[in-house]
């Protein structure tokens, strides 16, 4: 039966044999993701004496460090089975491209972080404003159209969120320059 035919169903791949359904289709990049996944599995796992807590009269399935642990040694033992699987298989060329193309995604993560860090300080609409037309303008929006429909989705999120929802965002820094009054009041409690 092994090498018996197997149809996948009307309008989809036929496979020829139960092999092909499990054969392993690769990226040039893979071993260098299952390392990485392996040594991150291996940080939280060196980790786990000082993340969980093992509980004294309770069972260990009633322990509030069971599932932790279950989940960590389940990474490492894939993890270690994605890495082996890696290494003996044929290599693709192309992993540094591949690799490139990834990092290229930190680049937004760190947009978001300068955001956070910028938000306590100039204020979440001006934070919005200043963050959302400069992510705008570095994917090429850059006509003064888009500006102007980027400024005003940012000045209708900071509206909706913490004028309309009352989410609570800290008042930025930059605020404390307004004159006292009913100005610099509205502006630290809507904007």
């Amino acid at each position: 039966m092994c090498g018996a035919p197997f149809h996948s169903g009307a309008g989809m791949r036929t496979l020829r044999t139960f092999q092909d359904l499990f054969k392993r289709y690769r990226r040039p990049g893979d071993l260098v993701f299952a390392a990485g996944f392996f040594a991150l599995s291996l940080l939280l796992a060196a980790a786990i004496p000082w993340q969980v807590t093992w509980v004294g009269g309770l069972g260990v399935i009633e322990q509030p460090a069971f599932w932790p642990v279950v989940a960590v040694a389940a990474m490492v033992t894939f993890s270690s089975l994605h890495l082996v699987g890696a290494l003996v298989s044929e290599r693709i060329p192309g992993r540094r491209k591949e690799v490139f193309h990834w990092l290229r995604s930190v680049e937004f993560a760190l947009w978001f972080m300068a955001y956070v860090f910028l938000v306590p300080w100039i204020g979440y609409l001006l934070g919005s404003v200043l963050f959302v037309t400069a992510l705008s303008f570095r994917q090429g929006y850059r006509s003064a159209r888009w500006m102007g429909t980027a400024a005003l989705f940012a000045a209708t999120v900071v509206v909706l969120f913490k004028g309309l929802l009352q989410v609570r965002v800290p008042a930025g820094e930059i605020y404390q320059y307004l004159p006292p009054g009913d100005l610099r009041t509205f502006v630290m409690t809507w904007l």
